[in-house]
């Protein structure tokens, strides 16, 4: 190949470029007209919204961790030799009498994001932004500031409700549905990361109903304009300005945003402001009862088409549920008209549900579908979700002892109900051993687990789980539905094959 100077090879490469654009026309491309890639601008939106949002400032008086522990013993000062260097130092941290002065409390300072929905001073932000905090102060787009006084907060949809008293009307933005909000619509959020207030960021609707694990309510959503810390609290928007979120999480394995972001849904939050605004607590519906995943496996054992709605694990006996018919084994797969498609719906449309309300509840129980009605209770914040009493067995002498689906299994004995810690209240068939590498091994089955019932019939023996094993391999059914608890009562279900 022959070598050419730099400057001659770019203008040969020219020319003959140019020749063969003029000498074929088929070469000439023409560049296709580009899809938007995205508004145009949202200068006169932000510039519309950006008074309505707030930086808010909180602080907080911490002390020692050990303030009060009177089992620390105090530390003598160092006998130091008069004049060293280092007895002013000490001298910080010990008293006149050698003895170790405690630490002073000390104020705490964060900073988070909120916005104003009533022009009266009705402020909405993140819980975690106020909680703990001995003074809320918001600072406004124009500099100014404003005590706040908390109305009331939620900690499990993460929201707190302030109010402060402005001079005049402030500027009030107000929520959309939410539920109308599609994957790829538009999104632009207004918060203060880091503490630079008034910043806008753009990006879209990266997912909805996202479950994170941080709470019984979570259906997240998701989007990828940039959330650093110092938003939470702050509103995320749609391009007709109003809110349809609040900013309330990131995952990040640098603490900055690499675009996921997660807002709560104004469907989520409207109700919970609504009601912390006038009674400054939260009043959700209560159907009392302990519900699970319907798996794949578990639907298949049920004679389900496919998996849906949320099992019944175990129903409170103080609850709705109990005196409307619901039982464990049942899944709900209708909830006062709403479609149950999987579990985590339901918690959420009944928290939703106004206490007293008398709804429908549709089931499946054994291959058939039933109605039922309930009347909605006030779910009591602070008590657990299930309590469940079994009744009290009779204890044989001599364990009765079985092996199938690579479970071992034991009547109770009053030495076993000591090793594995089970009440005298409690019946049912032990596990005792869980076969290594099995399915129920992968299934989290563990010893000390009690099988309650086998196929949706109970058991109290042994025999009756091999019984009833042998009556679902002959109905050519697939898959074992036991109902299992734990030594504490949590019930649920799981599926293990017949094969």
């Amino acid at each position: 190949m022959p070598v050419y100077p730099k400057n001659l090879m770019r203008r040969t490469s020219a020319l003959a470029i140019a020749a063969l654009l003029a000498a074929s026309p088929v070469a000439v491309f023409t560049q296709p007209a580009l899809a938007s890639a995205g508004p145009p601008s949202v200068a006169d939106l932000s510039e519309r919204l950006i008074d309505a949002v707030v930086n808010i400032s909180t602080s907080q008086t911490v002390t020692a961790d050990n303030e009060g522990d009177d089992d620390t013993p105090s530390q003598p000062m160092p006998k130091l030799p008069p004049g060293s260097p280092f007895e002013d130092f000490f001298n910080q941290f010990f008293n006149k009498d050698g003895k170790e002065v405690p630490p002073h409390p000390r104020k705490t300072e964060a900073l988070g994001s909120g916005f104003v929905i009533d022009a009266s001073g009705i402020i909405v932000t993140n819980n975690h932004v106020i909680d703990g905090a001995d003074d809320i102060e918001v600072n406004f787009n124009d500099g100014s500031k404003l005590k706040a006084k908390l109305l009331g907060r939620d900690k499990k949809v993460d929201v707190a409700v302030l109010k402060v008293d402005p001079p005049k009307p402030l500027k009030a933005v107000k929520f959309a549905d939410s539920d109308k909000v599609r994957v790829g619509d538009w999104a632009m959020a207004i918060g203060n990361p880091f503490g630079l207030s008034s910043t806008v960021t753009l990006g879209i609707i990266s997912a909805r109903n996202r479950d994170i694990n941080s709470g019984p309510y979570d259906n997240y959503l998701q989007t990828d304009a940039a959330i650093n810390k110092g938003n939470s609290g702050g509103p995320l928007f749609n391009m007709d300005g109003d809110v349809i979120g609040i900013n309330t999480a990131i995952i990040s394995p640098t603490g900055g945003s690499i675009g996921l972001g997660f807002s709560v849904p104004a469907a989520t939050v409207q109700p919970v402001i609504d009601q912390l605004r006038q009674f400054g607590e939260t009043r959700r519906g209560w159907l009392g009862v302990k519900i699970q995943s319907v798996t794949d496996d578990i639907a298949e054992s049920l004679g389900m088409d496919h998996a849906q709605g949320a099992l019944i694990a175990g129903v409170d006996g103080k609850g709705p549920a109990k005196p409307a018919g619901l039982e464990p084994g049942d899944v709900i797969v209708k909830f006062d008209g709403h479609d149950i498609k999987e579990m985590r719906d339901l918690p959420r449309i009944v928290a939703d549900t106004p206490v007293d309300k008398t709804v429908e509840v549709v089931i499946l129980r054994k291959g058939q579908s039933l109605t039922k009605t309930v009347t909605i209770a006030r779910l009591d914040e602070g008590e657990s979700t299930v309590k469940t009493s079994l009744g009290t067995p009779a204890v044989p002498e001599k364990p009765r002892t079985t092996k199938a689906l690579g479970l071992e299994m034991s009547s109770l004995t009053k030495e076993l109900r000591g090793k594995f810690k089970i009440g005298d209240d409690t019946k049912g068939v032990l596990i005792t051993n869980v076969d290594d590498g099995s399915t129920a091994d992968d299934k989290q089955v563990k010893p000390g687990d009690l099988i309650l019932q086998v196929g949706q019939q109970p058991v109290e023996s042994p025999a009756d789980v091999t019984k009833r094993l042998d009556e679902l391999k002959k109905s050519g059914t697939k898959q074992a539905l036991l109902l299992l608890s734990n030594p504490q009562g949590e019930l649920r279900f799981v599926a293990l094959g017949l094969d």
